[in-house]
């Protein structure tokens, strides 16, 4: 005798409605984490991010307090070079990026192949930014307020610093943001150590010497108070005197050659970049044929370094720093 087909095509229909109200009573977060096969490593298909990691939260930087989705990789750097040399030491790759002349320097060519230009350094595209959607926009301390309270409509802005002495603040942001806050505290540990071993290597042999830094822009010869650019490094870390002329500088100060040449220093770190000097791409030329250069005592030792680091790198931040560090070694060793 045939059993009726009627009981088991009920208990079908009840597991089936039982699994259905199973899983659509079960809460997003339980269906993200055990739906292995959406957010895994198929050919094709896009990992998701895990909920947990795009709530928003607070974080503090240099006494501030900001609302953010972190950590998270939708940053766009809309205005402080500084935050990209900071991507590039973390290889941070930002969805938006500043250019400059209308392209990416090759410097931070790592971190920008899968980037969108978002503006020139200081001039941000809003539109442009406000198609990437980003979690977090990072500004510039040098923005004037009518721009930055643009930025800040388009999604939460941070400002950050171009400040030399808040290099460290800078870098941890960046990490905090991304998620890389071991990686960070790492890169500063070690910079310590090799400032540390710098000074042993170095210290007793310039004893008394006259270190400056100085900058070619528009054909001009530029100096630094002894807290911005590079000069945090040579005299804040390494510990060499400051000259006279460096302390009286209150910003970045034109110089001319015979007021550089009474300086006379023993050992010049030079930066010149022919982004920074269109109409005078000979300066760095001239300069170094002209007697009242030649007259000083870097020039007859042979103790002037030119770029030593990447011309457009900010000085004082992250990136600027560790490879700034480690040519100034080279060259006063020799």
């Amino acid at each position: 005798m045939k059993k009726s087909p009627i009981p088991t095509l009920l208990s079908i229909i009840l597991v089936c409605a039982l699994t259905a109200c199973a899983a659509k009573e079960a809460p997003s977060g339980t269906r993200f984490a055990a739906d292995k096969s959406a957010t895994g490593t198929t050919a094709g298909v896009t990992k998701q991010t895990s909920p947990a990691n795009s709530e928003p939260r607070t974080l503090t930087y240099l006494n501030k307090t900001y609302t953010v989705k972190a950590p998270t990789d939708k940053i766009v750097i809309a205005g402080a070079m500084e935050s990209m040399e900071d991507a590039l030491v973390l290889g941070v790759q930002p969805i938006g990026a500043i250019t400059t002349g209308g392209k990416f320097p090759e410097l931070f060519k790592p971190i920008t192949s899968s980037s969108q230009s978002v503006g020139e350094k200081m001039q941000p595209n809003m539109e442009a930014i406000l198609k990437l959607k980003p979690d977090v926009i990072l500004g510039s301390t040098k923005f004037p307020a009518e721009a930055s309270e643009k930025l800040a409509k388009l999604g939460p802005m941070i400002p950050v610093s171009h400040i030399a002495t808040n290099w460290e603040d800078n870098l941890r942001l960046i990490g905090e943001l991304t998620g890389k806050q071991a990686q960070a505290e790492q890169i500063l540990k070690k910079y310590k150590e090799d400032v540390s071993s710098a000074k042993t290597q170095i210290g007793e042999k310039w004893k008394g010497k006259k270190i400056v830094t100085v900058r070619i822009r528009t054909g001009s010869l530029f100096i630094y108070p002894a807290d911005v650019f590079l000069n945090p490094t040579i005299y804040g870390e390494l510990g060499f005197a400051v000259p006279e002329e460096v302390k009286a500088a209150k910003a970045q100060q034109n110089i001319s050659l015979e007021q550089f040449s009474a300086m006379n220093p023993d050992a010049v770190f030079l930066q010149f970049s022919e982004d920074e000097n269109m109409e005078q791409l000979n300066a760095l030329k001239d300069l170094q044929k002209n007697p009242i250069w030649l007259s000083t005592n870097a020039a007859k030792n042979n103790k002037i370094f030119v770029n030593v680091v990447d011309p457009l790198a900010q000085g004082g931040a992250s990136w600027s720093k560790i490879n700034f560090l480690k040519a100034a070694v080279e060259k006063l060793s020799n």
